[in-house]
């Protein structure tokens, strides 16, 4: 089912996603057998911190495929909330890993980790380095690390208990079974929370001890993205996030999958569904908002400085392809380019 679920949606997006504005569908460049081995480009970072716009203009510059990393952005219908690529976007350049599940079908990294290998498989057969990109710490371990998380589907009996405990109590669960895991998992992330505790009671081992790696063989090059003013740059995320109907699509996963559904309690929706029940005004969820935005983003650069060696760019050097340092812009070309390629991007 999940092979099935991958090549349906890797053949929407190559489809989709290589239209020309014409209409038209052009080729993603292919190269024989004996060709260098290709790679994999990565652009790693905080949310809001404009990776989906710097990987846009190089697919575009490189004709190279997207490949999302980001958790939320797997589940179909949360777009406006997730900041996920817009259909015009995704015409620019082909786009997969998006919109693979319904928001009450949970997806787990060794879920996700089949689908993205499967998927970079295609291209390297094909001859093509693609772009990962997302915030994500455990997707992207899972794939540039070889994290090899436990085989154990979702529990949904015992995740019903463990939401009715609360997540207060279950973090203290935690702490008490899984002292490692409880110390990366904050205390409010009540979905790896739930996970971790499922792991455990489901396998009798704690989580943290069932995370071996097995990292990939082929080349990887990790970009990673620190701007000087990612306050500002939050603020405006959010700002458009609600201009762009945050609300609206908030209303609607309410109406289809139930108050309940754990992906509503998640960064944005949240804030939303108080603002819908009337429990914050405008000015207190947009407020909230920001706060717990700035808050996860500080958590994301301290896993991705603690588990990631990248070239970090800050300042304009995060914005698009020109700004980026003559040498890093020849590694990303040298990673790209093939034997066959007489005269590739100029760098």
């Amino acid at each position: 089912m999940v092979q099935k679920c991958f090549q349906n949606q890797l053949s929407t997006n190559l489809t989709i996603g290589l239209r020309r504005p014409d209409g038209g569908v052009p080729e993603v460049r292919s190269f024989p057998v004996g060709h260098k081995q290709p790679g994999l480009i990565v652009i790693l970072g905080p949310t809001a911190s404009g990776k989906s716009a710097l990987a846009l203009d190089m697919a575009c510059r490189l004709n190279l495929p997207v490949l999302n990393a980001d958790s939320r952005q797997v589940y179909r219908g949360m777009d406006v909330g997730t900041a996920k690529a817009t259909p015009a976007q995704q015409r620019l350049a082909p786009h997969c890993l998006l919109d693979l599940r319904d928001p009450d079908q949970p997806m787990t990294v060794q879920e996700f980790q089949a689908l993205a290998r499967q998927c970079i498989l295609h291209f390297h057969r094909r001859g093509i380095t693609p772009l990962l990109v997302g915030g994500s710490g455990l997707y992207l371990a899972a794939i540039t690390q070889g994290l090899c998380p436990p085989a154990l589907p979702p529990q949904p009996a015992l995740r019903h208990q463990l939401t009715a405990l609360g997540q207060s109590h279950c973090h203290g669960l935690l702490r008490c079974a899984d002292p490692v895991a409880a110390h990366r998992i904050h205390p409010n992330d009540r979905v790896r929370t739930q996970r971790a505790l499922e792991v455990i009671y489901g396998t009798g081992s704690a989580h943290s001890l069932q995370q071996r790696r097995c990292p990939p063989t082929y080349p990887i090059l990790e970009i990673g993205l620190a701007p000087e003013d990612l306050h500002h740059r939050i603020r405006q995320r959010t700002a458009a996030m609600v201009a762009g109907g945050l609300l609206e699509e908030t209303q609607q996963l309410i109406e289809r999958f139930g108050p309940q559904l754990p992906l509503l309690q998640t960064m944005g929706y949240r804030e939303a569904c108080q603002l819908l029940m009337g429990r914050m005004d405008h000015q207190q969820a947009v407020a909230a908002m920001n706060r717990r935005t700035r808050q996860y983003a500080k958590r994301q650069l301290t896993w991705f400085r603690g588990q990631h060696q990248p070239h970090w760019l800050t300042g304009a050097q995060a914005q698009r392809w020109h700004t980026i340092t003559q040498d890093l812009r020849q590694n990303i070309v040298d990673l790209v380019r093939k034997p066959t390629d007489s005269d590739p991007v100029s760098a």
